[in-house]
């Protein structure tokens, strides 16, 4: 006899079973969305991934737009940030030169990025996820791991259930969409995430994890970047299955310490846990020039502006970091990075920009660049610091004069009569 199928209706909440795996719709509502799989109120680890985020939010906000190829990035010069649906079906990919983008679609809506806004609505999804449980783990602003064992009592249903519900929430209170993907580990959550995008929800369970991953190619598997994928290549391992026919010391032996990654995967194995409350490792700003600059004193007011942004960032989210780094892109696309560990970390654009100005002159030799772009890392919480740590005396003054500006900002937007340029200290 075959174990009876759970189906629940992602559309009402219509949960039950069945012997055979022949009904199309739910018995109540009549909807085709349902989910039906033996071993759905087992599984508990979900990976929540917003649909084509910065996108769909410019779509909400602009119903005009819905039905239009939508990219999301910085000029003909710039690179895609995010593509709709629509116009992935281009080819448009995200980090694609826009230039190529307009090739393949000239009549491609293109939309400047607005971090603040995304961040707003990302910070709203990240509620209605925590509220179903607090063991929510974020990727980035619009993806996370949840972790619902145990809630079934809470929530009155399984997480199955729990998780279709966040879905529709999601959809009705912020209007965008999300894909879940249901398992019993971080790995093929992540995965299941991907395989009815958008708007989607899929399932792999336990039993048939090894059938599902054997024919799979092995870049799927998550630390398995090119490089590595050409290492495999040349011992003629393409596909997941192949790494299970080789012993893990075996795999160490030749790939180093990800080969215990690699046999452990390849079975559908992870150990790894939803660790609650990870925060971001750095915050950062770039920009890429219309046109491409080679003066020093151009590309220093361009350092500034992105300064500033970082410390408007780090002082909104209440962080502070202690390692500066300096990221430059030249006209022949190589991409540059200088970093440099400051005395006692900061949330300060005038320090940063102190601290980077030394590092982009050296490199500012008469090359021509094409971006410029700013960070801090090493961050921890603001309120964990001391006061004189976080703002020793010489810097009391700017600290006030850049939380005055941000005050402006706040209440008068982008006409805010103050320019952040005029906060930098005269040299000592």
């Amino acid at each position: 006899m075959r174990a009876p199928v759970t189906i629940l209706c992602r559309d009402c909440d219509w949960e039950g079973s069945a012997e055979q795996d022949d009904s199309l719709s739910c018995p109540v509502c009549r909807s085709s969305r349902t989910l039906r799989h033996v071993e759905l109120g087992a599984l508990a680890i979900a990976h929540v991934d917003c649909d084509a985020f910065y996108a769909t939010i410019e779509k909400r906000d602009d119903p005009a737009l819905l039905d239009k190829p939508v990219v999301v990035g910085g000029g003909k010069r710039g690179v895609v940030t995010a593509a709709c649906y629509i116009a992935r079906r281009y080819g448009i990919r995200s980090a694609m030169p826009m230039f190529k983008a307009l090739e393949a679609c000239p009549h491609a809506v293109v939309i400047p990025p607005d971090i603040e806004k995304y961040s707003r609505v990302g910070r709203a999804v990240r509620e209605l996820m925590i509220a179903r449980t607090p063991l929510v783990e974020p990727l980035s602003i619009d993806e996370a791991f949840l972790d619902l064992s145990g809630t079934e009592g809470v929530h009155g249903g399984s997480p199955a259930r729990s998780m279709a519900g966040l879905a529709r929430q999601v959809e009705s209170e912020i209007g965008i969409t999300v894909s879940v993907g249901l398992s019993y580990n971080k790995f093929l959550a992540k995965i299941a995430s991907d395989l009815d995008k958008p708007r989607g929800f899929a399932v792999i369970g336990k039993s048939e994890a090894p059938a599902f991953l054997a024919d799979k190619p092995v870049g799927l598997l998550w630390g398995v970047g090119a490089a590595l994928q050409k290492r495999l290549a040349r011992d003629n391992i393409h596909r997941i299955g192949s790494l299970r026919d080789i012993p893990e010391a075996e795999l160490v032996r030749r790939y180093g310490a990800i080969g215990t990654r690699l046999s452990r995967f390849s079975r559908g194995v992870d150990g790894r846990t939803v660790k609650p409350g990870r925060s971001a490792k750095s915050v950062s700003s770039e920009t890429t020039f219309n046109e491409d600059i080679r003066a020093l004193d151009e590309l220093t007011a361009k350092l500034w502006r992105q300064c500033d942004r970082v410390g408007r960032r780090m002082r909104k989210n209440g962080v502070i970091g202690r390692t500066a780094t300096l990221k430059l892109r030249t006209a022949d696309f190589r991409i540059l990075t200088r970093s440099r560990t400051l005395p006692a970390p900061t949330q300060l654009a005038e320090i940063l920009f102190q601290a980077t100005l030394p590092l982009l002159e050296r490199e500012a030799d008469g090359r021509l660049f094409r971006l410029i772009g700013v960070g801090l890392s090493g961050l921890e919480r603001a309120e964990n610091a001391p006061q004189a740590e976080l703002f020793g005396e010489n810097d009391a003054r700017t600290a006030a004069l850049e939380k005055t500006v941000d005050n402006l900002r706040e209440r008068f937007g982008a006409a805010a009569p103050v320019k952040g340029r005029s906060l930098r200290r005269k040299s000592k």
